[in-house]
């Protein structure tokens, strides 16, 4: 059976490498990127949304990051130059390159991809080797199942094996629940860790008709918590699944679930673990998103450290939160595995002393690959390699998705879906995985699965009336700008081809979208009629083809890529904020 040149290239290295103990390695500045060494006596080392990321990747952190409300000006509402100025991480360095969008392209070449499990799994453990036996854990926050061609293709398998062989211990979950319920509880069962979530429970309906829960009496559909003994300390780690996973994505396929924030059941659980267990710490592990992370630890006591994700905010020290209990940290530990954090704890019998924090870069140059991991990487892509590894067209531009409003890889997409389905108007969802494509650089199959690869990827042509398109905006802005962070319910803000619109982020529902126009001026007129396509329905399966033989059709049609019209809206009373930078709008 053929493997890809990428694959093949891989699988050398490691070849090359597998004789290499782990090592220090330096950065290119001469900084010590990966001089960890232990701190007290508990070492958690934290993952978050990798997004089924196996090989090493690029992936450009964002020029808009808007904080508004209370969280303006605030960490993770920092970009570019202002997040360089608030951690003091000095500008063309390594850490600038992971951390920020700034000098992408250029850093990019320099610095080379980052992550890729092969890789992880060597630093992995080289940190749990400096810890000591028995005293530390590996976490994982969920979105690790989704988001490439073969994690769709086995329906998460192949990262039930991957995390596996890296040794993940506990997980909670949220692209995790967009499989049908049989292949998750599958995925779990293959599953050698823990799988936590005290958010996730029965429906009233389906607790009366038996259907399968961790615990009867209360109706929680997993267990909710976990009781380590780490460095002669009794550790609990409480999961926090998304909250919001039925209306972000489809509820079909788990519709006897029910989830939420669940705050009052958080204080409830953290009071018993606290009055049962004899525990010396209690940790959560989040998919909250780090504003509501933020928001929970401010007002739920008796936690001692929130590790946070769902927002892919890459955060080099954590924020301390004081609350009526004491206080709580609050860390996110980033995107696409570009980054494992090192939370140590100093614990003593009445608790924790004190901690050292540190979010490592993961430059899969400087860290030779793990020989087992990269056989196993090469294996389970092996038959698929054929269809990755086609090359479709070439871009001229850098090619990324992150971002509050829209990505030149968003706005790819939604040009083939203009053209491809002969359409005015072309929606997007505001996702923020998808790895980044550098210029000259072919856009394989591979990368187009990166970008789209759910299990609702159909994609629809539909008239909608400008009213109905402004309602849809409006909604999902105000999911991304809501000043309570207990009401942010998704992504980023919806992507939009063939129209531009006015954005006051800072304003209330119904009054944030303005002056929506086509791309050729004309005003969007509230009762007139637009051909729209889109893709990605929540609430039913659209009739169309999946949008990655949309996009594959465009690419192969247009042979090189190039955006000529970058739809992004005008912005309102932003002056000054430091979520942004270097935006065009």
């Amino acid at each position: 059976m053929s493997i890809s040149r990428r694959d093949f290239l891989f699988a050398m290295q490691a070849a090359a490498l597998a004789g290499l103990a782990p090592r220090l390695a330096l950065a290119k500045s001469g900084e010590k990127l990966y001089d960890a060494p232990a701190f007290g006596n508990v070492r958690l080392l934290h993952l978050t949304d990798i997004h089924a990321q196996l090989h090493p990747v690029h992936f450009r952190e964002p020029n808009v990051n808007l904080g508004v409300g209370p969280s303006q000006g605030k960490v993770p509402h920092v970009v570019g130059q202002h997040f360089l100025d608030h951690f003091g991480v000095a500008a063309g360095s390594p850490r600038a390159h992971a951390y920020t969008y700034l000098n992408y392209t250029e850093a990019a070449q320099e610095f080379g991809r980052m992550g890729g499990f092969a890789h992880l799994k060597t630093l992995i453990d080289q940190l749990r080797d400096q810890a000591g036996s028995g005293n530390s854990l590996l976490l994982d926050g969920g979105d690790l199942w989704q988001g490439s061609g073969t994690a769709f293709w086995t329906q998460g398998e192949d990262m039930v094996e991957a995390s596996n062989l890296l040794g993940i211990d506990i997980m909670t979950g949220h692209w995790e629940f967009t499989y049908p319920e049989a292949q998750i509880r599958k995925n779990i069962g293959g599953f050698k860790g823990e799988f936590l979530a005290q958010n996730i429970f029965l429906s009233e309906e389906a607790m009366f008709m038996g259907a399968e829960a961790f615990d009867e009496f209360s109706g929680r559909v997993f267990k909710p918590y976990t009781v380590r003994e780490l460095g002669g300390k009794r550790i609990a780690v409480i999961g926090q699944a998304f909250p919001y996973t039925p209306i972000a994505n489809p509820s079909y396929f788990i519709p006897d679930w029910r989830f939420g924030i669940r705050e009052s059941e958080m204080q409830q659980l953290v009071d018993e673990i606290r009055a049962t267990e004899q525990v010396h710490a209690v940790v959560v592990l989040s998919h909250n998103g780090m504003d509501v992370d933020l928001k929970m630890a401010s007002r739920v006591t008796g936690i001692d450290a929130i590790l946070g994700g769902h927002t892919h905010d890459a955060v080099p020290q954590p924020t301390v939160v004081t609350n009526p209990g004491g206080k709580t940290l609050v860390s996110n530990a980033g995107t696409n595995g570009k980054y494992v954090a090192v939370l140590d704890l100093d614990i003593g019998d009445s608790g924790l002393r004190d901690y050292q924090y540190k979010l490592l870069p993961v430059f899969s140059d400087l860290i030779p690959a793990d020989a087992g991991m990269a056989e196993f990487i090469q294996t389970i892509r092996a038959p698929y390699a054929g269809k990755l590894a086609e090359e479709l067209a070439v871009t001229d531009e850098l090619l990324y998705r992150r971002g509050n409003f829209n990505g030149t890889l968003d706005q790819l997409i939604c040009d083939a879906q203009r053209k491809v389905l002969d359409a005015q108007i072309a929606l997007s969802p505001g996702f923020r995985w998808g790895t980044s494509i550098l210029p000259g650089e072919a856009i394989t199959m591979d990368d187009v699965m990166n970008a789209t690869a759910i299990t609702y990827p159909e994609t629809y042509v539909r008239e909608m009336s400008g009213a109905d398109l402004k309602l849809i905006m409006e909604d999902v802005a105000d999911n991304l700008f809501n000043k309570d962070p207990y009401y942010q319910q998704g992504g980023d803000m919806v992507r939009v081809g063939g129209m531009d619109y006015t954005c006051d982020p800072t304003a209330s529902m119904n009054g944030r979208i303005t002056d929506m126009r086509l791309d050729n001026g004309a005003a969007i007129e509230a009762d007139k009629m637009y051909k729209v396509a889109g893709w990605a329905t929540v609430n039913s399966r659209a009739p169309g083809k999946p949008i990655w033989d949309v996009v594959a059709d465009y690419l192969r049609s247009e042979k090189t890529v190039k955006i000529d019209k970058f739809n992004t809206p005008k912005l309102k009373n932003v002056a000054g904020n430091p979520g942004l930078e270097d935006y065009a709008g």
